[in-house]
């Protein structure tokens, strides 16, 4: 029977909450976003308890608007205060248009700094900063959904066309931290994927600087980033870039020049150590060569051109060695062997791709194009919340996947008791992961932020 008034389905809701709230969640979209011509006049009122109502329900998992009525449930409502109907959530989304959406997105760059002022969310962060840039196709159904058009994506290693919305998103990230999302952006499914990507990536180094990165910031992009307004960005704000570069005749030739005693074997996965000389036998080889790009242009730029190369998979018989060379352009002072290992890391952003898909965005639930902007958005700052939770929880848990999160972390019952009138949360006997649990609730309840110091 469903007759349990006093049941917490999302106890660990209560700290990662409290979490936002030191942080200044509500205070952030309160002052920032500002919709002055509802078209329903109720629809506006409120921004800030409805937009975290539904970050919150996304920490939980929501991939709907419908899901988030779960916060209304049990005991949740006497937990949590200013809790919205879904359907009331939806309006708010729909009254959104691209400004709204741009606020938004202001509002996810200052509460990522505010969360690193907090918790210790990019250790390292004064050694080297890492900046990745990518976009990926949400497949979309139907005829209602704005903006939704054919668009080329990959699938098992090959390219098909497929119908969805496509979001560009730059994350930041350390050696030894997992990335988090600086910046979002939706927009239509044939879009280019380097569409809007100079002003993004200017935005992330500004919120890296923000966020405490003291040291050098590296731009990593595939081939759609490699681009005059990519590299103009990173130029004029200071940043070091390693961009793949689309093959023009120009590469071809730099490529062609390289001497072949300058390719030098890289010791990736599945290389061999030679035993008598120590070298590494491997399939792949690296060399480099100066090479200068846009050279028609005012923003010429000459830095070094690293080349891998790797025996074509196709022709393993022939009788001479077939290569596949795989440029990309960077103005780093790394040994070409780093350089190319520390280039191929910028895969690290589709991790962050898999834990949205595996949670918010597994759907794009409005048909308005400005209210699936604000629904990323609000999938950004819910996982980067996730990811400062994790951090205060403990060691295990600074790497783990949002799903992990939620199911060792968020998902915890609990019964609620009031004796003397103080509210008590109860929760299960022999919980696996109640060391963490509890570590995350006293880093956050009771939390008291330091002093300004005095002049």
């Amino acid at each position: 029977m469903f007759d349990e008034d006093s049941l917490v389905s999302l106890a660990g809701l209560v700290p990662v909450m409290q979490l936002a709230e030191q942080t200044g969640l509500a205070r952030l979209v309160s002052e920032k976003v500002l919709i002055a011509e509802p078209r329903i006049k109720s629809g506006s009122a409120n921004p800030a308890p409805k937009l975290t109502t539904l970050i919150a329900g996304m920490c939980a998992g929501a991939d709907s608007i419908d899901d988030i009525d779960v916060l209304r449930s049990g005991g949740m409502k006497t937990v949590f205060g200013g809790v919205y109907a879904p359907s009331t959530v939806g309006t708010l989304l729909r009254e959104f248009t691209f400004g709204h959406a741009r606020q938004l997105e202001s509002v996810l760059r200052e509460h990522l700094v505010a969360l690193c002022r907090r918790v210790d969310l990019l250790p390292g962060a004064d050694q080297r900063v890492f900046v990745d840039i990518d976009s990926l196709l949400r497949p979309v159904y139907g005829h209602a959904k704005q903006g939704a058009s054919y668009g080329h994506t990959k699938i098992a290693g090959k390219q098909i066309l497929r119908k969805g919305l496509s979001p560009l998103a730059t994350t930041i990230s350390t050696t030894g931290a997992a990335p988090v999302i600086a910046g979002m952006r939706l927009r239509a499914g044939r879009a280019n994927s380097g569409k809007g990507a100079g002003r993004m990536v200017a935005q992330a180094i500004g919120t890296a600087r923000a966020a405490g990165a003291r040291g050098p910031i590296l731009v990593r992009g595939d081939s759609a980033y490699g681009t005059r307004a990519v590299v103009a960005a990173c130029v004029r704000h200071g940043a070091q870039f390693s961009l793949v570069m689309t093959r023009n005749t120009a590469i071809e030739r730099a490529i062609a020049a390289i001497d072949d005693t300058a390719w030098t074997p890289v010791s990736y996965p599945g290389a061999v150590q030679d035993p008598d000389t120590g070298t590494w036998i491997s399939d792949a080889e690296v060399a480099e060569i100066p090479y200068t790009a846009f050279a028609s242009t005012p923003d010429r730029i000459t830095a070094r051109l690293v080349v891998r190369r790797v025996k074509d998979a196709r022709y393993r018989d022939a009788l001479f060695p077939m290569w596949r060379y795989h440029p990309f352009f960077t103005n780093t002072d790394l040994p070409v062997e780093q350089a190319d290992i520390t280039h191929r890391h910028h895969a690290i952003i589709e991790t962050v791709f898999a834990d949205l898909i595996d949670g918010p965005l597994a759907h794009l639930p409005s048909g308005r194009f400005a209210a699936n902007s604000a629904w990323i958005l609000c999938a950004a700052i819910a996982h980067n919340l996730l990811r400062a939770a994790g951090i205060l929880a403990d060691d295990q848990h600074t790497r783990a996947r949002g799903s992990t999160l939620r199911r060792r972390i968020i998902n915890v019952p609990a019964r609620l008791a009031c004796p003397q009138r103080r509210p008590i949360l109860h929760l299960p006997t022999h919980w696996p992961w109640s060391k963490a649990w509890l570590a995350l609730w006293h880093n956050t309840i009771g939390y008291s932020p330091p002093l300004p110091a005095t002049a």
